[in-house]
């Protein structure tokens, strides 16, 4: 079986707020957004999140 790399959900969440991204509100998921920009990016709430799943939030982002 394949294991999945994870990364901390506080790092990315320091780099979220790097970029410039705030929390917004929180549920099941944490909702990030900026000032300047209509667009929100959802965080999961789990201690550890995948790592794929990790790049593409950055992604999205930096893409906005």
């Amino acid at each position: 079986m394949c294991t999945v790399k994870s990364v901390k959900r506080r790092d990315l969440v320091q780099q979220l707020n790097a970029l410039g991204w705030f929390a917004v509100r929180q549920g099941k998921h944490e909702i990030f957004g900026r000032n300047d920009r209509e667009t929100t990016i959802p965080v999961p709430r789990h201690a550890e999140i995948p790592e794929f799943t990790a790049r593409a939030i950055l992604r999205k982002a930096k893409e906005v």
